[in-house]
């Protein structure tokens, strides 16, 4: 079993009601008003929930692996009153020129990519569409959150929808290994830290990790 585009075909309707509002809500305002206007680019956006905290003052982008996807995020953006330039692509290959982009969000995009070098390629492809200096917040899930501790680090995860089991493919960071990743690719570690909603000390142990980078 593989993670294709027909699945994310398959799974969007589902999705695009069962998750309606980002689970990083807290997080994307946050950067909203860190990064206050310019050009943003969402990297696998989904059904479009991600793009909320920045409808107001940014000029939106968006690119998914799914048209089934996009179709969705055009409705999300009818709904909530926002503009957006929507493209299917893979994140691996995106169709932008160098240094076009203030700034980038990547919310739990590059744990679906399947082989090492595909994941860095993700990267470095995000790196290569922003402007100097610019800054992107991404997140993946974590290695070693406590639910995950048996798993081997990567497998596949069911998804449920209309009487059918699809199936996505994941891979877990440690927080070192996706940091070493991005320097890889050429950021700078602005901040590593854990969602808003993880309230304990060690943040090694969190659901989600959470890297907001700079271009070098």
């Amino acid at each position: 079993m593989s993670t294709t585009r027909d699945t994310y075909n398959r799974i969007a309707s589902s999705l695009y009601n069962f998750r309606h509002y980002s689970r990083f809500r807290a997080e994307l305002e946050m950067m909203a008003q860190r990064w206050k206007h310019g050009r943003l680019l969402n990297v696998g956006c989904a059904h479009g929930p991600d793009f909320l905290p920045f409808k107001e003052s940014f000029e939106l982008y968006g690119v998914d692996y799914s048209s089934e996807m996009l179709k969705l995020a055009q409705k999300y953006a009818d709904k909530y009153q926002f503009k957006v330039n929507l493209q299917e692509a893979d994140a691996r290959h995106l169709p932008y020129e160098e240094n076009y982009f203030d700034y980038a969000i990547a919310v739990a995009v590059y744990h679906h990519i399947e082989d090492n070098e595909g994941r860095l390629q993700g990267l470095k492809e995000l790196y290569r569409v922003l402007k100097p200096s610019g800054e992107a917040f991404i997140t993946a899930w974590n290695r070693w959150q406590p639910r995950h501790w048996f798993r081997k680090k990567s497998f596949m995860r069911p998804w449920k929808t209309k009487g059918e089991k699809l199936y996505r493919y994941y891979y877990l960071f440690s927080y070192r290994e996706l940091e070493q990743l991005a320097r890889r690719a050429g950021f700078e570690i602005v901040k590593s830290f854990p969602e808003a909603r993880y309230k304990f000390s060690l943040k090694i142990f969190s659901r989600n990790i959470c890297l907001l980078v700079r271009k070098a």
